[in-house]
């Protein structure tokens, strides 16, 4: 399977979530991952919620990728892991800050054996400040950025988290995004460089453009106004959706729509400002009329007014959803020791050099072999370079079970 970055390898170092999923976008996208792990594997391996021999997490952040274990502290593992680095495009990391400088490898170091490689440090909060040796997972980031301010209860003013990695994952495609402008800025001028990237950075850009309006023009600061208990979900008669609008054209096709001419020429709602300003009470009143009947009645009513709106499906009924597969937007593969599997398709469609799942995640230390032949290394002695046993799993079974039963995980990793 071609894709725009065939001919580019990456050396993934990183583990749990924002680096192995930028990694991952990157292999759709052609490029040739090799994912290096500690002989205890990726903690995400070790996920209790694992089906046949592998979590789904670790799929959908590990997908395409070739596998290889390396113990960095025995030397005959550092030189291969130098040896990857010589060929490599890309080295991703998201250790805590010095660590990689300690195991050898930090940027400086890199930087003198490859010129031209794209460094890649992927940070809690970023290598500076009173929190940046800490331990971080995408709790602290969401407390730390305001997400979890912005989704404060509105009775209570409670703070809540988003309950999704929203963190990790969002720094995953910014990363992925910096990656190809580096190795843009790399193909025009031959340089390669460091980029670095801080989970708490990226929530901060994330949430900017609408989430801190209240407090973006210095010494003009304003209160926020009360959260409204209304969320954008409505219930019908038979279930939940959401209904959207802005505009005056669509204030107009709503209220035409749901027959409440009275809405149009009430004062509160006159102009966006005014509806934006009573939201409480308008959305009040839309949930009324709503709960009067059924969903898939609403939609069509709103549809032919030309007001968004959508059902607000259950996770079970996605896959199914006629929208999801008119756009083939999840795709199904074999992953050998789980069976079929859905997953997200690659967001970005490329019309010359199309991207897509180029297979299954690896089993822990699957192509160490393959990989030691792609640098010419002899295939004896891979357990002294790797750590005892670590095999390619399909060749040794037992590797799995190892892994699986194991507690342990590496160390000085960030959340994402």
């Amino acid at each position: 399977m071609s894709g725009p970055l065939t001919g580019i390898r990456v050396v993934d170092l990183s583990s749990v979530v924002s680096g192995p999923l930028c990694a991952a976008t990157l292999a759709d996208q052609g490029a040739d991952v090799i994912k290096v792990e500690a002989p205890a594997g990726d903690m995400t391996r070790h996920s209790r919620t694992a089906i046949g021999d592998f979590p789904p997490m670790f799929v959908a952040c590990n997908r395409g990728k070739r596998a290889i274990v390396l113990d960095l502290k025995n030397p005959k593992g550092a030189d291969v892991l130098w040896r990857l680095i010589d060929t490599a495009d890309v080295l991703i990391q998201n250790f805590r800050p010095g660590t990689m400088d300690r195991l050898g490898f930090g940027e400086p170091a890199v930087r003198q054996r490859n010129k031209r490689i794209v460094y890649l440090s992927i940070s809690g909060v970023g290598e500076a400040g009173p929190y940046a040796s800490k331990r971080v997972y995408d709790p602290l980031i969401q407390a730390l950025s305001g997400l979890a301010d912005i989704q404060s209860d509105p009775l209570t003013g409670r703070p809540k988290m988003v309950r999704t990695l929203v963190a990790d994952k969002a720094t995953a495609f910014f990363a992925a995004q910096a990656v190809t402008a580096a190795l843009f800025h790399q193909q025009r001028t031959g340089e390669g460089q460091h980029v670095r990237l801080s989970m708490l950075d990226t929530m901060l850009a994330y949430l900017w453009p609408e989430g801190m309006n209240d407090y973006a023009v210095v010494n003009q600061e304003a209160s926020p106004a009360p959260t409204s208990p209304h969320d954008m979900i409505f219930e019908a008669s038979d279930g939940f959706l959401t209904v959207g609008a802005n505009s005056d054209k669509e204030w107009k096709g709503l209220c035409e729509g749901l027959d409440r001419p009275d809405w149009l020429s009430d004062p509160r709602f006159a102009t966006q400002a005014l509806r934006s300003r009573n939201r409480q009470a308008r959305l009040s009143m839309l949930e009324d009329v709503l709960r009067q009947n059924t969903v898939a009645h609403w939609l069509d009513v709103l549809d032919r007014a030309d007001v968004p709106c959508a059902p607000v499906l259950r996770r079970k009924d996605i896959a199914d959803h006629p929208q999801v597969v008119a756009s083939q937007s999840i795709e199904t593969i074999d992953h050998p020791g789980v069976g079929n599997i859905r997953l997200a398709r690659p967001a970005a469609r490329f019309e010359k050099s199309p991207a897509g799942i180029k297979g299954a995640a690896p089993y822990l230390g699957e192509h160490t072999r393959v990989v030691h032949g792609d640098l010419g290394s002899p295939a004896v002695g891979i357990a002294g370079v790797s750590g005892e046993g670590a095999r390619g799993c399909r060749e040794d079974r037992a590797c799995t079970r190892r892994w699986r039963g194991s507690r342990g995980g590496p160390r000085g990793a960030e959340g994402g």
